[in-house]
């Protein structure tokens, strides 16, 4: 059974659109106690330990019979994104949304997202679980933004939909019209990459 360990409604709804089985539960873990410069290994740190949280609150507890299954995978993502060498999450307001689409209108940027995936054993007996593999990755994405007009981007940040994105926009979104191209995994601008976890999957026996 795989447990995506995200609040993530994207990732949620990319899962669910490919018919993976899953179970979303967010790991609740402090993003703001990890310290790292670079971006590709800031993803990745983030992303291990939201998967690692997850599996530390539940590995001692009493699980439901949804989780009553010889094997659990738990996922953890994290993406930002990073445009002109510098690291761009959630925009903190309106304002800073639209500073930043006047900056990276008709440029380009990249996705960096970091994927951990915690293969365990789950003991039926003492319904507990046990991290038997590690497998970490990140992917980038290089991502190129039409020219936008200043009513454009001034219409797409009222939508507030960049506040609540990664590098202020929702490929799967408003923002869509906004991308003119993609250099990489589409499904990673996204926050997961699917032929990823495909693979990462099918290599440790588990169909997708």
């Amino acid at each position: 059974m795989l447990i995506l360990a995200s609040a993530s409604q994207s990732r949620k709804k990319l899962l669910e659109n490919c018919q993976i089985k899953f179970i979303q539960i967010s790991s609740n873990f402090n993003e703001a106690s990890i310290n790292e410069n670079n971006i590709s290994n800031l993803v990745m740190e983030l992303s291990f330990q939201k998967a690692n949280s997850l599996f530390l609150n539940i590995k001692d507890k009493e699980l439901s019979e949804k989780f009553n299954y010889s094997s659990v995978e738990i996922l953890g993502c994290d993406s930002i994104f990073e445009f002109e060498g510098k690291a761009f999450g959630k925009p903190l307001d309106k304002q800073e949304a639209y500073r930043r689409w006047s900056k990276m209108s008709g440029k380009f940027g990249y996705l960096h997202t970091g994927h951990t995936l915690l293969i365990c054993t789950f003991d039926s007996r003492s319904k507990t679980l046990r991290i038997t593999k590690k497998i970490k990755k990140t992917i980038i994405s290089k991502v190129y933004f039409s020219k936008l007009q200043n009513e454009e981007i001034k219409s797409y940040v009222d939508s507030l939909e960049p506040l609540y994105c990664a590098g202020g926009f929702a490929l799967e979104g408003l923002g869509g019209k906004y991308i003119e191209r993609i250099d990489g995994c589409f499904s990673n601008v996204m926050g997961l990459s699917l032929p990823w976890l495909r693979k990462s999957l099918i290599k440790e026996g588990i169909s997708p």
